[in-house]
């Protein structure tokens, strides 16, 4: 199976401040993948979800999963 970028779908989102998120979209048979990664720390996490599923949707699981990741990080 071989999955291919979405063009025009990296996009950024401003969340508490000054932090940079990009969110990356590929599309894979009936799924799609969501890469959210943090500007700054270059840390990234990734969901996959429906295809059909809205983009604002997939983005803000993928945002939530970035979160709790940084903050399980930063409390270490």
């Amino acid at each position: 199976m071989t999955g291919s970028v979405l063009p025009g779908l990296v996009e950024m989102a401003m969340i508490d401040g000054p932090k940079e998120v990009y969110f990356e979209f590929t599309a894979i048979g009936t799924s799609v993948k969501v890469v959210a990664i943090d500007a700054l720390t270059g840390t990234e996490v990734s969901v996959i979800g429906p295809a059909n599923a809205a983009q604002s949707d997939l983005e803000r699981l993928a945002l939530q999963k970035l979160r709790a990741r940084m903050a399980r990080e930063s409390s270490t």
